[in-house]
């Protein structure tokens, strides 16, 4: 080798470190090596495709290489560089809260349409009668089941503005984080935070239009077979669920029947395996009409929702 070829140039670290990774069994190991070097640099990920024959200094060098054993040990890009996108917006991550996925944006862009056709349904009602005209969306009343992040809660109260959005978890650790994120996406002013066990600390008298849930629903002999970065380091009390994967489900559900207004929707994320218990279950409760399920783009039941009866 030239001198030249020796030097670890940004093309060259990232040409490295994405044999490094891929061999260690990472599903996306040159965009984990981008996103971490771009965080070690400071600066965006698209910037290295200019900057291949840079020579990084040595304690950015260093910075990269700490990154870089910790994501050869199994700790999730998101979690290292502390941030991870959820539907174009940029969401603050730590190992309190499970790292936003694309399934879930299914569960969000369903709540935003049936969110929206309430909002035009109820704006009709208005034009015919002599009551004052309201905000857009301000009558509605949406619960977050177990936010973690923020994440539904945060895209809900910024896509339906004059929303009243509740998010609740049993964890103070994941609220602080969901807050940070309100705060930084300014929202708070429209989301009430709760630490809660599902409705319990919320006062009975509330009623809610939506209520939304991405809950624990992995089975407890399936926490063996996940990907090592989701099994050692995302918080277990928000993936397992029980020896069922419905455990928390079964509870949801009563509770949600209660807590909706005649009319309203409970949407729920679960895994495609526990699909058919989850509509027994909604089939089964008399409050809700006949559930429905709704598959990804990878022709999976991702989502299920219910209406309760008027």
């Amino acid at each position: 080798m030239s001198a030249a070829e020796e030097q670890w140039t940004i093309g060259r670290l990232l040409k490295w470190t994405t044999d490094f990774l891929a061999a260690r069994g990472a599903d996306s190991p040159r965009l984990d090596a981008e996103v971490l070097l771009a965080h070690a640099l400071g600066c965006r990920r698209i910037e290295l495709y200019t900057r291949f024959d840079e020579l990084p200094d040595d304690p950015r060098r260093a910075a990269f290489r700490e990154l870089v054993r910790q994501r050869a040990g199994g700790m999730p890009v998101a979690y290292l560089v502390g941030h991870r996108e959820f539907y174009s917006l940029s969401f603050r991550v730590t190992p309190d809260v499970l790292i936003p996925r694309p399934e879930t944006e299914l569960l969000l862009v369903r709540l935003l349409d049936l969110a929206k056709q309430q909002q035009s349904s109820r704006s009709g009602s208005r034009e015919t009668s002599d009551a004052p005209p309201e905000t857009s969306a301000e009558s509605l009343q949406i619960a977050d089941i177990g936010c973690g992040s923020g994440i539904l809660a945060i895209c809900a109260a910024r896509s339906l503005p004059g929303a009243r959005v509740t998010a609740i978890d049993i964890s103070p650790a994941a609220l602080a984080v969901a807050r940070e994120n309100a705060a930084s996406l300014g929202v708070t002013k429209q989301i009430e935070f709760v630490e809660s066990d599902l409705f319990a600390a919320i006062e009975s008298s509330r009623r809610f239009d939506f209520v939304a849930s991405n809950p624990p629903y992995i089975r407890s002999d399936e926490m063996a077979g996940l990907m090592v970065d989701v099994r050692k380091f995302e918080p277990r009390m928000a993936l397992e669920a029980g020896p069922r994967g419905t455990e928390v489900i079964e509870r949801l559900i009563p509770h949600a029947a209660q807590r909706l207004k005649p009319g309203g929707w409970l949407l729920v994320e679960i895994s495609p395996t526990i699909e058919p218990a989850v509509r027994e279950l909604l089939a089964s409760d008399p409050a809700f009409e006949p559930p429905a399920s709704i598959k990804d783009l990878a022709g999976q039941f991702r989502i299920v929702q219910a209406r309760r009866r008027p």
